[in-house]
């Protein structure tokens, strides 16, 4: 029982870490502008070895910044409650801190998913177009495998929640 919850914690943890930093920096696109390659995250664009901030509001680089901070402000939430189904504390009997964890990384999943997918359907329909020469980067890449390590650790804490959950008449 503790390893299938220390399994579903350890793909939280590292999912929350692969969120953070996936979000923090600046590999998302690749593209080759003037002769050079520049590349661009949600926070900074660099070209020709130096970066800028994007000052810009665009639509789409919001709702990815804060669909990727939402989703990785749930996962450490999930985290918290995970890391307290260990803990037994008699006020907390009734409620089953695995199955809270799990919604909370399928929670975090889903906002993960939004973010990607939004910045995936505006890159390929609008920046693709712009850039001949382009590229998704290790950075974008990150951000769908930490949507991967949450929603497995999503489906641990509910299998886990789901049979430890006593019956309640």
């Amino acid at each position: 029982m503790y390893s299938f919850m220390g399994g579903g914690l350890f793909c939280a943890i590292v999912g929350n870490i692969l969120l953070v930093v996936s979000t923090a920096t600046d590999y998302w696109m690749q593209y080759r502008l003037s002769g050079s390659y520049a590349h661009q995250g949600l926070w900074r664009y660099c070209m020709s070895n130096k970066c800028y901030m994007q000052t810009d509001s665009i639509a789409y680089w919001n709702a990815t910044r804060a669909f990727m901070i939402l989703s990785g402000m749930s996962c450490f939430a999930g985290i918290i409650a995970g890391i307290m189904s260990f803990a037994h504390f008699s006020s907390f009997e009734r409620f089953n801190r695995s199955f809270a964890a799990g919604i909370m990384f399928f929670v975090s999943t889903f906002f993960v998913l939004l973010g990607m997918a939004i910045y995936t359907g505006v890159t390929v329909n609008f920046l693709g177009r712009r850039f001949g020469d382009w590229r998704f980067s290790w950075s974008y890449i990150l951000g769908w495998v930490a949507m991967l390590m949450n929603f497995f650790a999503g489906e641990k804490g509910q299998r886990l929640g789901v049979n430890l959950c006593p019956d309640i008449k």
